[in-house]
């Protein structure tokens, strides 16, 4: 039996690499397809597995500005040759999924989400507030293009797994398809907490600078008041957050694992201001001890045990009190003073965070589970015998 994995590009260490790179060590076997590669930018794991890209990569300057190529990521992925395969599995938050297999070929796409630049999040990339011909002229009809490209290719899909239950039912309003749930991997021995625990001294934000991440929303939040906050991360809009950061805000680019780790450990807490599809930052630093103070949206209501400033913020009404074994703490808009009702909310309870209990609420994500899972999930979905 042949496989084949897909992954939308390969330009990073991200949280859907870290899913990749899992699946890389179920299938070591299996040939890797990629619309772009940059050489060293991933694990060890997946630069050696033989990786095919497509011909955007011989194309000048789509290595660093791949992005402004979005209209030929459909024609670039169908590209590839599948043939050859008896499974094909896409990873797949924006084109993967639209592989084209042999009529035999069992296809599983694991979805991040479905292609959020044309959906949900098309008013953050290209919405009223953007600047440019492209947002303001060119990318309306690609949108609509994409939108109709997206939802057929969406049946080329044997079985779609999501990452998070916001996910599958994303998948299910745009695509018409149900969708299992497998979250995503922390992995756990990495990230642990120090041995002896000690509370931070500043506040961590970890994320690619991406415009619906809203870190402008941290930035003014901590620079209103005055506590100090450290960005980890790079990405399109980097010089207009490194602009934003004066005097209370660090910025200090992508870190390694082990840096990473050492960050985490340190903070007071992780702040998570973006609406994510799952996350796995949030159970990064949870796996080290520290909570996470999170927009209540998305995939860190799977993620977080929070509990809400106020009770009448909460959907179930939580209160500090009844909240079982709280890993964080939740705000309701995305507006710096909420952020900020929150941190301070925080700041004032910092005791009933058990850094024990929240370090073992992460381990309910550990690597060997979600393993476990999906090869669970593989075999019974697959007649032949894989493993």
């Amino acid at each position: 039996m042949r496989v084949a994995i897909v992954h939308d590009w390969l330009t990073g260490m991200r949280g859907g690499e870290k899913v990749l790179e899992i699946f890389c060590e179920i299938f070591p076997d299996a040939d890797v397809f990629t619309l772009i590669h940059l050489r060293g930018s991933v694990s060890k794991i997946i630069e050696e597995r033989n990786i095919q890209t497509s011909f955007l990569q011989k194309i000048p300057l789509t290595k660093r500005h791949y992005r402004s190529f979005l209209m030929l990521f459909p024609l670039a992925i169908e590209g590839f040759d599948m043939g050859a395969y008896d499974l094909v599995l896409s990873s797949s938050h924006c084109v993967a999924k639209g592989i084209l297999t042999s009529a035999t070929a069992v296809h599983v796409c694991y979805c991040h989400t479905p292609m959020r630049y044309v959906w949900d999040q098309y008013q953050t990339y290209f919405g009223a507030g953007q600047k440019g011909l492209i947002s303001k002229v060119l990318m309306p009809p690609v949108a609509h293009y994409l939108r109709m490209w997206d939802v057929t290719s969406s049946e080329r899909v044997d079985y779609f797994v999501a990452n998070s239950y916001h996910v599958a039912n994303r998948i299910k309003k745009y695509y018409k398809r149900l969708a299992e749930v497998i979250h995503p991997p922390v992995d756990c021995s990495l990230y642990t907490p120090q041995e002896n625990y000690k509370e931070g001294n500043y506040y961590l934000l970890v994320s690619a600078f991406a415009p619906y991440k809203r870190i402008d929303i941290a930035i003014e939040a901590f620079e209103r008041m005055g506590l100090p906050l450290i960005l980890i991360g790079e990405g399109q809009e980097e010089r207009r957050i490194r602009k934003m950061a004066k005097k209370h805000v660090q910025c200090i680019g992508w870190q390694s694992s082990e840096s990473l780790r050492e960050y985490y450990r340190g903070c007071k807490a992780l702040i998570f201001p973006g609406e994510e599809d799952f996350g796995i930052v949030p159970l990064e630093a949870q796996a080290c001890g520290k909570p996470v103070i999170a927009f209540a949206r998305g995939g860190a209501l799977e993620t977080v045990h929070g509990v809400y400033p106020s009770p009448r913020e909460s959907p179930a009404a939580k209160t500090l009190i009844d909240s079982e074994s709280p890993t964080g703490v939740f705000f309701t808009k995305q507006t710096p003073g909420s952020l900020m009702e929150a941190v301070r909310f925080f700041e004032q309870r910092t005791n009933l965070f058990d850094p024990r209990l929240i370090r073992k609420h992460a381990e309910n994500f550990d690597r060997s589970i979600f393993k476990e899972k999906f090869k669970q999930y593989i075999e019974s979905n697959y007649s032949a015998k894989i493993f």
